[in-house]
C-alpha cells in the first residue's frame, strides 16, 4: 500500500476510487486531519463483489482445510498484537475515543480471532441414524458464499472483527463496508490479511457513503449473505432490500438497555458501574445501559451521587491522558443527542447535569457533557428512544414486578443488567427480561465464546460463541446409500 489514497482492496490489490474521488478523515476531538482515504464508485463496488464471487466459485478459500484457516486466524491474532499500538492509535485517532480504550479493544478483538481461529475445524457436522445399514447419512456445515458486511463507527475494527473472523472461519469470501467516518482500522486489517496471504478475492475493502457504497452489499443478486451493525432505520432498509433476494441476514440494531437496581445491591459497586454502563465510550455503544431503574427506597441518594460522580468526569482528546470520556462521532450526531436530551426535558424529565456541549477548551471537539434526566416516565422520548450518547435516564420502582414490566417496556431487546444481593432475585429477573444478554451485579463484559445479539428491534441472529459461525454457514443433509437397488413404484411394463 504505497498510494495513500488507493485505500480500496479489489481482488487482492490497492487500488483508488475508479472516478479518484477521496474523502478526508477528521478525528471529532479537534477536527485536526487524520488522512484521506478513496471514496468507492458503484462500479468500485460491483468489482469487489464479483472478485468475491469468483474468489468463492474457485474454492480458493472455501476448499482448504477448515484447521487451515484456523491457523491463518491464529497468525491474524498474533500480528494484530504485534501491531497494538499502531492499530490503537488510528482507531482512537479516527473515532475521538481515548488511547486506553481503544487498547483494550485491540485485545478484545484478538481475543475473537484466537477464539474462531480455535473453532474453525470443530463443527464436522453429524452422522444421522437412517434406520437402515446400507445408508450413511450425514449432516454437514458449508460456507455461505459471499458475505457483504456494513460495520458502524463507534467500534469500527470490533465489529469487522466479529464478521470477519467468524466468515473466514467458515470458508467464505467477503466485501465489507466500514463507516465513512471511521475506516482507518479496517484498512490495517486488510493490510494483515493480504500480508499473511489470503487469496486475492477473498476479502474485499470498499470505502464511502452508505447509499452508494453499502446499499449493494444486500442487493446485489451475488451476495448471498448481509451483517450489519448500526441503526434501526437503516437495518430496516438493509432487511428489506436483502427480502427482494431472499438473502440471509444478520442485524445487530442497538438497545434501549435497562440498568435494574435493588435495593440490597452493592451499593458503591451498582453506583461504580451505573456510570460505567452509560458513560464509557461517551455512552456510543449499542448496550449502554442508560436507563438506570432504581428501587424508590434508596432513588434519591442514589441518584444525588450519580449526578456528582457525572459531574467530576474529565472530557478530552484520545492523546489526553487526564481525559476519562471522549467526544461524540461527529457535528451531526452531537445535534441529534443535543435534541434528543431537550425533547426529554420538554416532555417531563429534570435535568440534573449536563446538557450542554464541552467547555471552552472543547470548542474545537463535539463534547456532550455527561447528563442525567431524573424523573423520567415511560412515555418519555428519552426513555423510548435510543440516544445513543453519554444521557442516563432514571426511572423508579417498588416491587420486583414492577421492575421486571419497566425493564422490558421497550421495542428494544439488546442487554441489560441486574443488582441484587438475592440470588433468587437475580434469578427470577434475568430470566424474565427480554434481552440477549443479562449482567448479574455487572456491566459491559461480553466473551467470544458466548452469543451476542438482541430481541425484537434489537435485530436478528447472533454474532459470536458457537452460533456466531454458524452464521456464516449453510447446512446441508446428505444422504448416502451404499446398496442402489430398483425401488420397485414403477415397475417396467414390457
Amino acid at each position: 500500500m504505497t498510494d495513500t489514497i488507493a485505500t480500496l482492496f479489489i481482488d487482492g490489490q490497492w487500488v483508488p476510487s475508479s472516478s479518484g474521488a477521496t474523502r478526508t478523515v477528521t478525528c471529532p476531538a479537534d477536527q485536526s486531519e487524520v488522512g484521506v482515504v478513496s471514496e468507492a464508485t458503484a462500479e468500485d463496488v460491483e468489482r469487489a463483489i464479483l472478485a468475491a464471487r469468483r474468489a468463492f466459485d474457485e474454492g480458493l478459500w472455501a476448499d482448504k482445510p477448515a484447521s487451515e484457516r484456523g491457523d491463518f486466524l491464529l497468525r491474524v491474532a498474533d500480528a494484530l498484537q504485534e501491531r497494538k499500538d499502531e492499530f490503537a492509535r488510528a482507531e482512537a485517532l479516527d473515532t475521538g475515543k481515548r488511547l486506553v480504550e481503544a487498547e483494550g479493544d485491540m485485545d478484545d478483538i484478538t481475543s475473537c480471532f484466537r477464539y474462531f481461529g480455535k473453532i474453525a475445524d470443530q463443527n464436522p457436522g453429524r452422522l444421522v441414524d437412517a434406520g437402515d445399514a446400507s445408508v450413511i447419512s450425514r449432516v454437514v456445515h458449508e460456507p455461505i458464499g459471499v458475505c457483504g458486511m456494513i460495520t458502524p463507527w463507534n467500534f469500527p475494527l470490533l465489529q469487522a472483527a466479529w464478521k470477519i473472523a467468524p466468515a473466514l472461519a467458515a470458508g467464505n469470501s467477503f466485501v465489507i463496508k466500514p463507516a465513512e467516518l471511521t475506516p482507518h482500522t479496517t484498512i490495517l486489517i486488510m493490510d494483515v490479511l493480504d500480508s499473511l496471504g489470503l487469496p486475492a478475492g477473498v476479502a474485499n475493502l470498499v470505502l464511502g457513503d452508505g447509499g452508494v457504497v453499502g446499499a449493494p452489499l444486500s442487493s446485489h443478486p451475488e451476495i448471498d449473505l448481509v451483517s450489519f451493525t448500526g441503526g434501526l432505520v437503516t437495518g430496516r432498509k438493509i432487511a428489506e432490500a436483502a427480502a427482494h433476494g431472499i438473502k440471509k441476514v444478520a442485524l445487530e440494531l442497538g438497545g434501549k438497555n435497562p440498568n435494574v437496581v435493588f435495593a440490597d445491591a452493592d451499593y458503591e459497586a451498582a453506583l461504580d458501574n451505573a456510570l460505567n454502563a452509560g458513560f464509557l465510550d461517551s455512552g456510543l455503544v449499542c448496550s449502554a445501559g442508560t436507563r438506570l431503574i432504581v428501587h424508590e427506597s434508596i432513588a434519591e441518594r442514589f441518584v444525588d451521587e450519580l449526578v456528582a460522580r457525572a459531574e467530576g468526569i474529565v472530557m478530552g482528546g484520545p492523546l489526553d491522558p487526564k481525559a476519562e470520556t471522549g467526544p461524540l462521532v461527529s457535528k451531526e450526531h452531537r445535534d441529534k443527542v443535543t435534541d434528543y436530551v431537550e425533547r426529554g426535558v420538554a416532555a417531563g424529565a429534570r435535568l440534573r447535569t449536563g446538557g450542554h456541549w464541552g467547555g471552552p477548551e472543547h470548542e474545537q471537539g463535539f463534547f456532550y457533557a455527561p447528563t442525567v434526566l431524573d424523573q423520567c416516565t415511560a412515555d418519555n422520548p428519552a426513555v423510548i428512544e435510543e440516544g445513543f450518547g453519554p444521557v442516563i435516564t432514571v426511572e423508579t420502582f417498588s416491587t420486583e414486578q414492577e421492575a421486571i414490566a419497566i425493564a422490558n417496556d421497550t421495542e428494544y431487546g439488546l442487554a441489560g443488567a441486574v443488582w441484587t444481593s438475592d440470588a433468587g432475585t437475580a434469578q427470577r429477573v434475568s430470566r424474565r427480561l427480554r434481552h440477549g444478554t443479562i449482567w448479574i451485579n455487572d456491566y459491559h463484559p461480553y466473551l467470544p465464546q458466548a452469543e451476542w445479539g438482541g430481541y425484537k428491534m434489537s435485530g436478528v441472529g447472533r454474532e459470536l460463541g458457537p452460533s456466531g459461525l454458524e452464521e456464516y454457514t449453510e447446512t446441508k443433509h446428505i444422504y448416502h446409500n451404499t446398496e442402489p437397488a430398483v425401488s420397485g413404484w414403477f415397475p417396467r411394463k414390457d
